[in-house]
């Protein structure tokens, strides 16, 4: 009898301590363990962290770190740490943070537009990946990359196709080039390919075209008949003489991008600059901007006309008056020209 109450006491003890343990793993793996309001908040992890900086961005979104360790070391995910962006939603257990953590790398939406520079493009892409900035300059610019690839250092811009597109957060930056020359092979299919070579324009000239259309207009509508005007004066072997083209030269020249201009000067047009096509026939030796897919789609389907001049429309903003000749021109011209000086802009 004494035997079987310590039999039945050890049993209870027993009991007592699984309920103990089983409690405890419960509220380790299965409770709500977020100390945030929001839906989710996200981890951005870098390549090569340790559990230790997960741990960082970790601890002040969640109630208890401590129960947060403990799973996460019996899981093994302490010594299986995976760099990407991922998401904790409010109310998460450990198990769920830890699982999401572990194997929901999620995708990022990258876009870019219009840069001027590999140097502005290699910014504008870092603020969105992990990849920083002047890595991303230094395999763009590389030389063995672009000469293998048929680029130079002036038309290495045109391979940036501007766009929406999907990478996970840690891409490196020789992914992601990669990835963008893949992007710009399969943009140059057959069909443009056939268009631009019925045109007599080589892709690189076509994007070098584009990006001119695309500094002349921003209204979508009108970028066809701006290229079927500078189609025109290629095609006589008139001077292209794109006022975007000398902006661009003196921007160049000076090295200073940041400065606006608003008005190109008669003293600008002199600039030597093998970008200022008023001096120089033809057109520049490269991009002088990234040109949107509009744009070089305009200048692969220019519109056929005989208009050779066009100045800005100041009755309606945005666009612009289209002439034959040149007489025409400079009527419409005067009337731009009394309209910018009653605005008073110098530059």
């Amino acid at each position: 009898m004494y035997f079987k109450k310590i039999f039945v006491a050890i049993a209870l003890i027993g009991l007592v301590v699984a309920a103990v343990i089983s409690y405890t793993i419960y509220q380790t793996m299965f409770v709500s363990n977020t100390a945030f309001n929001n839906d989710k908040a996200y981890v951005y992890i870098p390549t090569n962290s340790n559990y230790q900086d997960v741990r960082e961005q970790l601890k002040p979104l969640l109630k208890d770190i401590d129960k947060f360790d403990a799973l996460a070391k019996r899981k093994k995910y302490t010594t299986n740490i995976k760099a990407g962006k991922y998401a904790i939603k409010n109310g998460m257990n450990n198990n769920d943070i830890v699982n999401s953590i572990r194997s929901n790398n999620i995708p990022v939406k990258l876009s870019f537009n219009n840069q001027e520079s590999l140097e502005r493009l290699a910014g504008r892409v870092s603020i969105q990946i992990e990849a920083d900035s002047l890595e991303l300059y230094k395999v763009m610019s590389s030389p063995e990359f672009l000469k293998a690839n048929n680029f130079s250092d002036k038309t290495a811009l045109g391979m940036y196709i501007p766009n929406s597109y999907e990478f996970f957060w840690n891409t490196s930056a020789e992914q992601f080039r990669e990835r963008m020359l893949k992007e710009y092979n399969r943009f140059w299919n057959a069909e443009r390919l056939a268009k631009a070579k019925t045109i007599g324009l080589t892709p690189e000239k076509v994007m070098t075209m584009a990006s001119i259309v695309q500094k002349e207009t921003a209204k979508v509508d009108e970028r066809k008949r701006v290229a079927g005007v500078y189609m025109n004066r290629i095609n006589i072997g008139m001077p292209l003489q794109a006022d975007p083209t000398v902006i661009y030269a003196i921007k160049h020249t000076s090295g200073d991008f940041d400065q606006i201009i608003k008005r190109v000067l008669y003293k600008d047009l002199v600039i030597d600059s093998p970008y200022n096509t008023y001096k120089y026939a033809g057109l520049p030796p490269g991009l002088i901007a990234m040109p949107d897919i509009s744009s070089i789609d305009a200048v692969l389907n220019y519109e056929k006309h005989d208009y050779f001049y066009f100045v800005a429309d100041v009755k309606n903003f945005g666009y612009h008056k289209f002439a034959k000749t040149l007489s025409q021109h400079n009527v419409n011209r005067q009337e731009y020209v009394r309209w910018i000086n009653q605005q008073g802009v110098n530059r």
